[in-house]
């Protein structure tokens, strides 16, 4: 289930509601590039400025839209327990296939206490859950034996999805989990590296705008391929560097995806749109690869 790509799927909005038409869009659009799902709801889709009925509207348009073509892996993690778990029971009945459970932010717990908050969460729900360890903006990470543990204790819980910038947390997962736990690259540059180590996918930012390119790259791995995956990365590697640095995730790639007619370039504070220079410069960069 949790092999391939999957599109961490911005969530558009205009005149400051939830663009229905346009995100309706963009889920066809992943689809018809071919990845095996998307993830609503998660940080590209500004799930900490949305509001509890926007984030479950948002899911249900997604499941929806989808009508079972590819998986629905939303995102229903908080920094608060009980709301990560309200979120999650609620994503069940609208039939999402999986979630993505995040970290709690801001809180700072000790492993122990991201153990008790996630195991409440598998507790509560039939759904599969993949992890999501991202330091960057959580603080703390999900430690190998942490997961490891979760993964022993909660049959649901059947994946991790790593952000913290590092492949040699690949070996270390694997080291701590069950044979065949599935581990996925949060972060767009290191998918090959990840990958290299015995990652089998990608829950990808750069997946909104080139789905086709970051899915061909992770499959062509997955199959053994490895000079095609070498030779997709070479294409695109200066494509996901540049972008991901000019700003915050995800100020660059909604912008980008506005560039290419597919949404409003509107984001919610306290986020803030790009600077003049910098839409130049995204722009620059979606022309020398002919995206616009």
């Amino acid at each position: 289930m949790f092999k391939g790509t999957f599109t961490a799927i911005v969530t558009p909005f205009k005149d400051g509601q939830v663009d229905e038409a346009a995100f309706r869009k963009l889920i066809d659009f992943q689809i018809e590039s071919g990845v095996e799902g998307i993830v609503p709801v998660g940080t590209t889709g500004e799930s900490p400025t949305l509001g509890r009925v926007e984030h479950l509207e948002v899911i249900r348009m997604a499941v929806e839209q989808v009508a079972g073509r590819i998986l629905v892996i939303a995102g229903t993690g908080a920094n608060a327990t009980a709301e990560a778990i309200y979120l999650t029971e609620e994503a069940e009945k609208l039939g999402v296939d999986a979630s993505l459970q995040v970290t709690p932010y801001y809180n700072k717990p000790s492993q122990e206490g991201l153990y008790q908050h996630f195991k409440a969460v598998s507790e509560c729900t039939k759904l599969p859950i993949m992890l999501y360890s991202v330091p960057g903006r959580s603080v703390v990470s999900i430690e190998p034996e942490t997961a490891g543990r979760l993964a022993r204790d909660c049959d649901n819980i059947l994946s991790i999805k790593e952000a913290g910038g590092d492949p040699g947390r690949v070996d270390l997962l694997k080291a701590a989990l069950p044979e065949g736990f599935p581990i996925l690259c949060g972060d767009d540059p290191l998918t090959l590296e990840f990958m290299k180590r015995g990652a089998v996918g990608s829950v990808s930012v750069a997946s909104n705008i080139i789905p086709t390119a970051m899915s061909d790259l992770v499959r062509a791995m997955n199959a053994g391929d490895l000079a095609r995956a070498e030779a997709i990365h070479a294409e695109y590697a200066p494509l996901l560097d540049s972008l991901m640095g000019i700003d915050t995730n995800p100020v660059p790639i909604k912008a980008a995806v506005a560039l290419m007619g597919m949404c409003e370039q509107e984001i919610r504070l306290p986020l803030v749109s790009l600077s003049a220079a910098n839409m130049e410069a995204v722009r620059e960069l979606l022309e020398k690869f002919k995206l616009v």
